[in-house]
């Protein structure tokens, strides 16, 4: 039985919430880096040790990426199917139908949500596998990434820009459909996630930015 669209909006909603929260987490570890070399090191170690004894070494992180990696499917495998509805639905293009405005992130999900797949593909390979990165050593999260966003790679720090924005124009439309989909559809509060939405973003993009862009012009070394 397939789901209904409600259903596929709800699975969006809640998989969105739980991929925001876990960016507005690591974005908040990464900003360990303006402390320090040592204290930055010491805070991904940590992130290795979680849940022991009671976990292996490491067990926390792999649970929590398993986790991740469900959330991602779930996400898009609910606006596949949604994308495939909606143009089921509207099988004829008329000719004088009027070309309906949306906003700028509205009309970009799609192609800002194949940059933000590939984003986490090539983060993956870079800062958590380290096939990618000059350094690649996971005992060395601190030298990996001072290496990653040196000025003589400002390519990888301008597809990091590029990638980091397209998440935040995600982002804000995304938070804003979730409280639509969730039932706050009243004038007021349409007002208010927009605005918190709009803020959230911005913020994200900020915390995001702030690292490979200090390491890139020398402000952390």
């Amino acid at each position: 039985m397939r789901p209904s669209s409600v259903t596929l909006k709800l699975i969006m909603a809640v998989s969105g919430i739980a991929l925001v929260l876990f960016l507005f987490a690591h974005a908040a570890g990464n900003m360990k880096i303006f402390v320090g070399n040592e204290d930055f090191d010491h805070y991904a170690h940590w992130l290795r040790t979680l849940g022991t004894p009671l976990l292996p070494d490491v067990w926390f992180l792999w649970i929590m990426r398993i986790g991740l990696l469900v959330a991602i499917v779930a996400h898009i495998y609910a606006a596949t199917q949604l994308t495939i509805r909606a143009k089921k639905a509207r099988p004829v293009k008329y000719a004088h139908r009027p070309k309906v405005q949306g906003s700028y992130a509205a009309r970009t999900m799609r192609w800002g949500g194949v940059i933000v797949l590939l984003f986490i593909i090539y983060h993956i390979l870079d800062l958590t596998t380290g096939h990618l990165n000059p350094v690649g050593d996971s005992t060395r999260p601190h030298a990996n990434v001072i290496a990653d966003f040196a000025p003589d790679r400002w390519y990888v720090t301008l597809f990091y820009v590029v990638s980091v924005i397209a998440v935040g124009l995600h982002l804000r439309h995304g938070i804003w459909s979730a409280v639509r989909t969730l039932g706050q559809q009243s004038k007021q509060n349409e007002f208010r996630a927009q605005v918190t939405s709009l803020v959230l973003a911005v913020v994200l993009v900020a915390m995001y930015l702030s690292v490979p862009l200090a390491v890139t012009f020398g402000w952390v070394k």
